[in-house]
C-alpha cells in the first residue's frame, strides 16, 4: 500500500479539501484514476473497524509506575456505534486505561487497536480520528465559546472557513448560539461541560471518550449531557466512558466493564450484571443506625452473602431468594431483637449491587 498517499489524502482532508479537489490534484500530478481507486479501497478495508465490528481491541495490556503496577493484563473489545461504561474505584486503573487508548501513555507491553490503527506505532494518525473530553473542561476561558472551537479547529489543521462551519454546526448542535459571542469565563458549569464535549467532537470523530463527562453538574445539566450523548450514538458516535454515578451508566451503557487491581473483573450488560446478582435485595431501614452492627448478623442466614451495612443510612441489605418469605422472617427476627424498624423493602438489585459485590467498594468509593 502506498502509505505516503494516504497520508496526503488525509492530510488534505484535515484541511478542508473536497474530493473533488483531492482527485483532480492528484490526476494532475500524474497518478491514474483506476489505481488511485484500488489504493483507496484496500486502505479502507484494512482500516475500517466496522469490518470486525470492533473499534477498539485491546489485549493483555500492561503498565507499571514502578512498583505499582496500574493495569495487570486488562483486555477488552468494544464494537463500534455502541456505549460502554468503565467502573471501577479510585487506582483501578481506569484513568491509565483512557490515556493508553488515547494515546497519551505508552503502555509496557500489550496490544493497543483503536479506530483500525495501532494506538502505538500510529499515534498520530489516531488523534485525528478520536476524541476525548476529561474530567474537567478544557477550555480557554479569555476566548469566547465560537473562538475556543474555532482554535480546535485550527489546531486539527482544519482551513479557518471549514473551523468556521465547524464552530456554528457545534453551537447550534449543543444550544449554545446565543452565548457563542461571550466570554467562556461567563458560561455556567453545565454551559462549559457542553462547549468541552462540542471541542472534542470538531473533528467529527468515530470514536469519542468521555471521561466522567457529568461531574460536578446539576440534575438538570447531568439530563441535557445524557440527551446529547445519546443523540451523538444515535448519529453513529462510538463513546466509552468512564463514570462515578452508577445510575449513569445504566441510563448510557449498552456495555459496562467493572475494572478493579488494574484488570477487568467483570462485563456484561447492566441487566446481565444486575442477574449475577442473583433474586432480590432485602433492604432494612432502622430508626438507630447504630443497631445495623446487631442487625447484620442477625438475618445473615437469611441471604446468599455477607449482608452489607451502610451505618450513615442506618441500612442492611442483603441478597436473598426466597422474596417475602425471608421478609416475613426478617421483620420478625428483628422484632424479637427489640431493634425496631423504620422501612424494609424488596427490591431488584441496582448496579449498585453489582458494584459492591463484585469490588468490596460502594459506589461512593468510586470518586
Amino acid at each position: 500500500m502506498n502509505t505516503s498517499l494516504i497520508s496526503y489524502i488525509e492530510e488534505a482532508k484535515r484541511t478542508g479539501m473536497s474530493n473533488r479537489d483531492i482527485v483532480h490534484a492528484l490526476t494532475k500530478a500524474g497518478w491514474d484514476i483506476h489505481d488511485l481507486a484500488t489504493i483507496v479501497l484496500d486502505h479502507i478495508s484494512s482500516q475500517d473497524p466496522s469490518s470486525s465490528g470492533l473499534i477498539i481491541e485491546v489485549d493483555n495490556l500492561k503498565k507499571s509506575y514502578g512498583p505499582v503496577q496500574a493495569l495487570a493484563g486488562v483486555s477488552l473489545f468494544v464494537k463500534a456505534g455502541t456505549v460502554t461504561a468503565l467502573l471501577g474505584p479510585n487506582g483501578a486503573g481506569k484513568t491509565t486505561l483512557i490515556r493508553v487508548l488515547t494515546t497519551l501513555l505508552k503502555p509496557d507491553s500489550g496490544m493497543v487497536r483503536v479506530a483500525g490503527l495501532d494506538a502505538i506505532k500510529d499515534d498520530q494518525a489516531l488523534r485525528a480520528r478520536i476524541g476525548l473530553a476529561g474530567q474537567y473542561a478544557a477550555i480557554d476561558e479569555t476566548l469566547t465559546g465560537r473562538e475556543n472551537l474555532e482554535l480546535v479547529g485550527r489546531l486539527y489543521h482544519l482551513s479557518p472557513e471549514v473551523s468556521r462551519k465547524r464552530a456554528d454546526e457545534l453551537l447550534h448542535q449543543f444550544d449554545l448560539v446565543d452565548a457563542g459571542n461571550r466570554s467562556a469565563k461567563t458560561y455556567s458549569g453545565g454551559m462549559r461541560r457542553r462547549l468541552d464535549l462540542a471541542a472534542s467532537l470538531v473533528n467529527k470523530p468515530a470514536l469519542l471518550f468521555l471521561d466522567e463527562p457529568t461531574t460536578g453538574l446539576d440534575p438538570r445539566s447531568r439530563l441535557a449531557l445524557w440527551r446529547i450523548i445519546k443523540d451523538l450514538v444515535a448519529a453513529g458516535t462510538t463513546v466509552l466512558l468512564t463514570t462515578q454515578y452508577l445510575e449513569e451508566a445504566d441510563q448510557l451503557a449498552d456495555h459496562v466493564m467493572v475494572i478493579d487491581h488494574g484488570r477487568v473483573i467483570e462485563q456484561g450488560t447492566t441487566k446481565e450484571l444486575k442477574n449475577k446478582v442473583g433474586g432480590d435485595v432485602l433492604e432494612i431501614h432502622l430508626d438507630d443506625h447504630q443497631h445495623v452492627y446487631k442487625a447484620a448478623p442477625l438475618i445473615k442466614h437469611l441471604g446468599d452473602s455477607e449482608p452489607r451495612i451502610n451505618e450513615e443510612d442506618g441500612t442492611v441489605a442483603i441478597p436473598v431468594k426466597k422474596g417475602s418469605v425471608v421478609l416475613i422472617d426478617a421483620v420478625r427476627i428483628l422484632d424479637d431483637a427489640q431493634l425496631k424498624i423504620s422501612d424494609i423493602v424488596l427490591r431488584r438489585p441496582t448496579l449498585d449491587d453489582v458494584f459492591l459485590s463484585l469490588t468490596g467498594h460502594r459506589a461512593e468509593d468510586i470518586k
